[in-house]
């Protein structure tokens, strides 16, 4: 697992957010366009790509996106 693929992939999940403003230190929660929506297809996405079961909890506990990336990697 990689973290600029990650990005990627959580970059995709936004529709009018520009992925050049998504990187490691990103406070994904702050973004305009963040939403519950957001977060449920950011859970599908890590289930599809990485095969990983995270929780709204994890979601709500991870900071940055490289937080939310750790959180995956670990259960990996």
């Amino acid at each position: 697992m990689v973290l600029k693929d990650f990005i990627e992939n959580f970059a995709d999940q936004f529709d009018d957010t520009d992925a050049s403003e998504i990187n490691a230190a990103t406070v994904f929660k702050d973004l305009d366009e963040w939403s519950s929506l957001v977060a449920l297809s950011v859970i599908a996405m890590v289930d599809e790509e990485y095969d990983v079961t995270i929780k709204g909890d994890e979601i709500r506990n991870s900071n940055t996106v490289e937080d939310l990336f750790n959180a995956v990697k670990a259960k990996a």
